[in-house]
C-alpha cells in the first residue's frame, strides 16, 4: 500500500471519527443509550487510527519546517540532521499506520470459550490439560480477564479430560484466537516411576462468544437431559438432579454443564455453549465453502494442528507455526505468554502484508 493510499483511507477514517463526535454531542443521541453505545464502541475502533494519522500530519508539518530552515545558511545543517530523522520517523510511522489499515477480524473484541481436552497421552495428558488451563487463569489475571467454568471434567490422576470456560474481558479473541490446536509437553510424568521422558498433548480450541445475531438456535431442535451431577462440584453437588445435557439434533452436538448447583444456571450456560459451538461450526462450514482457509496463515484452529511443544528438561518453548522459541517454560506456564503471543500477532500482521493467506 502506497503513502497516498494510507493517506486517502486516513482521510476517510478521520471524517468519521469527527462525525461520530458531532453525533455524541446531539441530546436525540444522548438520549438513546444503544445508539450511544454503538457510536461509542464504533469510534473506539477508529481512534489507534485517527491518533496516528494526527501523529503523521504533525511529523509532516516538522519535515516541511525543517525544509524552510535548510535554507538558511546559518541553519542548514542543523535542519539536514533533523530532516534525516525526521524522514526515518516516517518510514516507522507509516508501516505502522499500514498495519492498522489491515482488515480487522470482527471477532477481536470479543469474549471466548475456551475448550481444553487431554489427548494422546493417558493420565499425563489430562495433568498437562489441567497445566494448560492454570496457564491460561494466570495469563487472565494479568490481563484484568475473568474466568467462568462452563463444562469441567476431572481426570482420574488430576487435570481435566475436558474443561469448557469463559474468559471475559478486552479483546480477549484477538490474544486467544491463536491457540486452538495441539499441544505437546515433553517431561517426566509424575506417574512415571523409571524416571522417562514421555510425549503427551492436550487440544485447545478458543471460540468467540456467540451473540443472539451470531446463531439462531431453535429450542425445538435441542433435546434436553436433567441428570444428577457427578464428581467434584461442592458439597451437596450430588444430591439434586442439577445437571443439564443439550443434544441438537440437526448436527448431533452435545454439550453438558454441571458446574452450578442450579439447574437453571446450567442450563443457560449449556445453551451459551451450544450457541458458541454452533456459531464457530457454520463459521468453519462457510469458510470451507468459500475455498478459504479458516483463519490467517498462523493456524486453521484444527485440533490435529501441533503447534507447540513445552519441554520441560530444556525450559523450552517452541511454537512450530513461525519457528519462535523462547527458554522459558516456567514463566510461560506461570501466564508470561505475552512474548509467544505477541510474536504470532507480529508474522501474522506480516504475513497479511505480504498477502499471504494460508498455511503452507
Amino acid at each position: 500500500m502506497n503513502e497516498e493510499n494510507i493517506v486517502s483511507r486516513l482521510e476517510n477514517i478521520k471524517a468519521r471519527y469527527e462525525e461520530i463526535n458531532n453525533e455524541l454531542m446531539r441530546p436525540e443521541v444522548l438520549g438513546d443509550i444503544k445508539k450511544t453505545r454503538e457510536l461509542s464502541k464504533e469510534q473506539s475502533s477508529l481512534s489507534d487510527a485517527y491518533e496516528a494519522f494526527n501523529e503523521y500530519n504533525n511529523l509532516i508539518s516538522d519535515m516541511e519546517a525543517a525544509k524552510e530552515m535548510v535554507k538558511d545558511p546559518d541553519m542548514a545543517s542543523y535542519a539536514k540532521e533533523e530532516l534525516e530523522t525526521l524522514k526515518l520517523n516516517k518510514d516507522e510511522l507509516l508501516h505502522k499506520l499500514e498495519i492498522l489499515l489491515l482488515p480487522k477480524d470482527p471477532n477481536d473484541g470479543k469474549n471466548v470459550i475456551v475448550e481444553i481436552r487431554g489427548a494422546a497421552g493417558g493420565d499425563e495428558a489430562n495433568i498437562f490439560a489441567g497445566d494448560l488451563y492454570d496457564m491460561y487463569t494466570h495469563l487472565a489475571e494479568k490481563e484484568g480477564w475473568k474466568i467462568e467454568v462452563m463444562e469441567e471434567e476431572d481426570g482420574t490422576a488430576g487435570g481435566f479430560t475436558l474443561i469448557s470456560f469463559m474468559v471475559k474481558g478486552d479483546n480477549v479473541y484477538s490474544k486467544l484466537k491463536y491457540e486452538s490446536g495441539a499441544h505437546r509437553v515433553q517431561r517426566v510424568p509424575v506417574t512415571e516411576s523409571q524416571g522417562r521422558v514421555q510425549t503427551s498433548t492436550a487440544t485447545v480450541l478458543v471460540m468467540p462468544e456467540a451473540e443472539e445475531v451470531d446463531v439462531d438456535l431453535d429450542m425445538n431442535d435441542v433435546r434436553i437431559d436433567i441428570t444428577r451431577s457427578s464428581g467434584c462440584g461442592g458439597q451437596g453437588v450430588n444430591t439434586t438432579d442439577s445437571a443439564v445435557r443439550l443434544t441438537h439434533i440437526p448436527t448431533g452436538l452435545v454439550v453438558y454443564s454441571q458446574t452450578e448447583r442450579s439447574q437453571i444456571k446450567n442450563k443457560e450456560k449449556a445453551i451459551k455453549i451450544l450457541q458458541t459451538r454452533l456459531a464457530d461450526l457454520r463459521m468453519r462450514e462457510a469458510e470451507e465453502a468459500a475455498g478459504v482457509e479458516r483463519r490467517s496463515k498462523i493456524g486453521t484452529g484444527d485440533r490435529s494442528e501441533k503447534i507447540r511443544t513445552y519441554n520441560y528438561p530444556q525450559n523450552r518453548v517452541t511454537d512450530h507455526r513461525i519457528g519462535f522459541t523462547i527458554n522459558a517454560l516456567d514463566r510461560v506456564m506461570a501466564g508470561d505468554i505475552d512474548k509467544v503471543i505477541e510474536a504470532l500477532i507480529t508474522e501474522d500482521q506480516a504475513r497479511k502484508l505480504r498477502g499471504e493467506e494460508s498455511i503452507d
